[in-house]
């Protein structure tokens, strides 16, 4: 009979064989992933948001093996075929993409490679998946869209600047999703007996057009619904809330350090660290179409007291209290 320690010693030796010394979970996973990231807006805002990704991947066991091929469109919608075909060419393992436009353009290009969205708004209503629990075919991810978002960040206007009845919604509409934020808008708008003014912009020529319909239109505030090509104009953006001295809520909180006066909408850090979840179980062996659409979980409310303070506004300590952050 083998003495006891030696017993022990013999099992150790075969687990480690037999690779079971460590839970599957906990094994390093240095194979090669090659994954491709595509996005409509411009590298300085979209590094930030995917140090969250590859963070959240480390912590899944992902170590050196896995190689990101980066294409930003820099607000250009038109470069998102080529760009996303370029992708495809390399022959990534998962492409991983920022938004609705960039899945459009992925989708079309292929339909075997696995789509991981980031933060797409109503990827139903798009046409990007069947339903949020079945999405189907290769495409699935995040959604940036909760319910109720659009309405809130109204009221937070109208809590703020009870005087603007009239607000203009500056919106992209290359952006599939943007004509479907601004119906939601006005069906807000008409609740809370605010008129709502639609402001086209797909470039900077067009700002400088919405400029001269704020004040034809006399309007008293600004909503700058979600999207990349308005994200990558922020800082023309922002002068033309200055120009015009309009009290301007964002989708994103980008912008609100810089002069913006709030920013309410979804944490995108934690977007796209729950996107890492979905390439995780992709490579190891899940369909895509069958792992349902997340929604947001928790939204943030930034805002900035010295904006308010320039523009003459006093903000409400109801509304005020509601903040995740406060810029002083």
């Amino acid at each position: 009979m083998i003495p006891l320690c030696r017993r022990a010693f013999a099992r150790l030796c075969l687990t480690v064989v037999l690779g079971t010394a460590l839970p599957a979970s906990a094994q390093p996973r240095d194979k090669r992933v090659r994954l491709g990231f595509l996005a409509a807006s411009s590298p300085d805002r979209e590094r930030r948001l995917l140090a969250a990704f590859r963070s959240a991947l480390r912590d899944l066991g992902y170590g050196a093996g896995v190689v990101i091929e980066e294409r930003y469109a820099n607000g250009r919608f038109e470069r998102l075929p080529a760009l996303a075909t370029e992708l495809v060419q390399r022959g990534v393992d998962v492409l991983l993409v920022a938004g609705a436009p960039p899945a459009q353009a992925a989708k079309k290009v292929t339909s075997e490679i696995p789509i991981v969205m980031t933060n797409a708004a109503d990827p139903v209503g798009t046409g990007l998946v069947a339903s949020l629990a079945r999405p189907g075919g290769n495409v699935t991810g995040l959604s940036d869209f909760g319910e109720g978002v659009i309405a809130k960040r109204l009221s937070l206007m109208k809590e703020v600047v009870p005087s603007a009845t009239r607000v203009g919604v500056l919106d992209n509409p290359a952006n599939a999703t943007n004509p479907i934020q601004l119906r939601l808008t006005e069906d807000a708008g008409r609740s809370l007996g605010i008129a709502v003014v639609a402001l086209d912009a797909l470039s900077e020529a067009d700002l400088e057009r919405a400029s001269a319909t704020v004040q034809k239109e006399r309007l008293g505030a600004l909503l700058v619904v979600g999207d990349p090509g308005l994200g990558s104009m922020r800082k023309q953006v922002l002068a033309l809330a200055g120009r015009h001295r309009l009290p301007a809520i964002f989708f994103t909180k980008d912008g609100i350090d810089e002069g913006g006066l709030m920013s309410y909408g979804p944490r995108f850090e934690d977007l796209y660290r729950r996107a890492a979840g979905y390439v995780d179980k992709i490579l190891k062996g899940a369909h895509p179409g069958d792992l349902p659409i997340e929604q947001p979980s928790t939204f943030e409310f930034v805002l900035n007291m010295r904006t308010a303070r320039a523009l003459g506004l006093t903000i409400p300590p109801a509304v005020a209290l509601q903040a995740d952050r406060v810029i002083e």
